[in-house]
């Protein structure tokens, strides 16, 4: 299928999903069944007919979601799926055991072929926006990592926010470690933050670019008064600002030997709390943090998948929400998460928020007043906070909904695998059902990204013989 008209018409989907918000009572689906895309918008939706000479594309069958937006990644970790060194380490382990121990061997066409691969994946689970927490970053580094992931997203049509990481101190862990881990000066941290801003930064609520403030790990890879610092002059840059943060206890017990308080208390007494903040993980929160991150609007990248395979545990997802903390999803790099796509992680969310509840069951005699947490999360929460919840989190407050006149950021999913057969609601599919439903069309902003589970022009067994040459090399 080929589309060249100015229309696209999508027609007799049988279910569409809105990312509306349950919790706030927000409309999740719409009858449809048809949607009209124009130029880089929804403009219409119901039942329509076709206009003369527009682009149809049959959805019988079919299920629409917005397009996922993903709020946390490391693209240069596609290369690093199942190293046997860091396979069954907790974190800090497996930071030695895999990303440090690799990183000084990423030149340009290494990095540039990991970040192709892993935007690939994305895009072929039906995410449409990509931010990237890049930290490979050093001193003297002989090309621009930025510069190629704003290239690769743009070659595929995904709109890209880089987060921009790293450190101007480090661990003893990294100091050990190849010159590639060497820490920049904060005067050139910020310089380059200046320099992304001004070529890459669009403030607009439906940017294909944009730049976030990012090092790596706030507890740890900058000074306390580097992080009061860094946050006024990305403010006056008018910019997010995104870190890791109490992924697992040794953030916990690293906060308090060194500030005396909690992660997150720690975060706020540097003016790192704020509705244009989010954090990767959270897992680790004790009562108070959870309603300090509510009261402040700091926003959560919740990656269960590779908090599942590194052994951190599951963020308090449910708790968070219901304190008012904007959520969202993110697959985190694939060096610890060995399936980056986001409806492998949107399964991952809607089960293990189930799991997490039903743990804290006690049967009635000693007290219990519940059997299970099959209530923790709906299908549609995940859908929220996987598309409109990530945008918001984002500051791109038009994208992750469908309606007319939002961004035309749509994903049309084939429900033709077995493991969709005998549905009752075909709509929830794509989320409970996990597995990869194949795309008969993927959008961002009107433009089509994957067309019949193809990406023009992409040759995926000659990528894979790329990428296994790539990972031979290593060693």
């Amino acid at each position: 299928m080929t589309l060249t008209s100015s229309t696209t018409l999508i027609r007799n989907a049988a279910a569409i999903m809105t990312g509306g918000n349950p919790r706030k009572h927000e409309a999740t689906r719409l009858a449809g069944p048809d949607i009209r895309l124009c130029g880089d918008s929804i403009e219409a939706i119901g039942p329509l007919a076709p206009l003369p000479g527009e682009q149809v594309i049959d959805a019988t069958d079919c299920v629409i979601y917005p397009a996922w937006v993903n709020t946390h990644h490391h693209l240069f970790q596609s290369l690093l799926k199942g190293d046997r060194g860091g396979l069954d380490a907790s974190l800090t382990p497996w930071l030695a055991a895999t990303p440090y121990r690799f990183r000084a061997s990423f030149d340009e066409a290494r990095f540039r072929l990991a970040a192709r691969i892993g935007l690939i994946e994305l895009a072929r689970s039906g995410c449409a926006t990509v931010a990237d927490h890049n930290y490979l970053y050093y001193p003297q580094m002989p090309f621009d990592s930025s510069a190629i992931l704003f290239e690769e997203a743009e070659r595929l049509g995904l709109r890209f926010v880089l987060l921009r990481g790293g450190a101007t101190r480090t661990r003893q862990l990294e100091a050990d470690l190849p010159m590639a881990l060497r820490p920049e000066s904060f005067d050139d941290y910020l310089a380059d933050i200046e320099r992304l801003a001004a070529r890459y930064h669009d403030p607009s609520p439906r940017a294909s670019r944009r730049v976030v403030m990012a090092p790596t790990t706030v507890l740890y890879s900058i000074s306390p008064h580097q992080m009061r610092e860094s946050a006024a002059f990305a403010r006056r840059l008018g910019l997010r600002l995104h870190s890791h943060l109490s992924e697992t206890v040794s953030y916990q017990d690293s906060a308090q030997s060194m500030h005396g308080c909690s992660p997150v208390a720690f975060c706020g007494e540097y003016d790192w709390l704020g509705d244009d903040v989010w954090f990767a993980h959270l897992v680790k929160l004790d009562a108070d943090e959870i309603a300090l991150l509510g009261q402040t609007g700091t926003g959560v990248a919740h990656c269960p998948q590779s908090n599942g395979r590194l052994g951190s545990g599951i963020c308090p997802l449910t708790e968070l929400a219901a304190a008012g903390v904007p959520v969202s999803i993110g697959v985190d790099g694939a060096a610890s998460n060995e399936a980056a796509d986001m409806i492998s992680e949107v399964h991952m969310t809607w089960l293990a928020q189930r799991a997490r509840v039903g743990m804290a069951a006690r049967p009635v005699y000693a007290g219990g007043t519940f059997e299970g947490g099959a209530h923790a999360a709906s299908v549609e929460d995940v859908i929220h906070w996987g598309t409109a919840g990530g945008a918001d989190v984002l500051g791109l407050n038009e994208l992750g909904r469908i309606a007319p006149g939002a961004p035309a950021d749509i994903a049309v999913y084939r429900l033709d695998d077995p493991r969709y057969f005998g549905l009752h609601d075909p709509a929830i599919g794509p989320v409970a059902s996990g597995g990869r439903p194949a795309l008969k069309a993927l959008f961002a902003a009107g433009k089509p990204v994957v067309i019949d589970d193809a990406i023009p022009g992409l040759d995926l067994e000659a990528l894979g013989r790329e990428a296994r040459a790539a990972v031979r090399a290593f060693y």
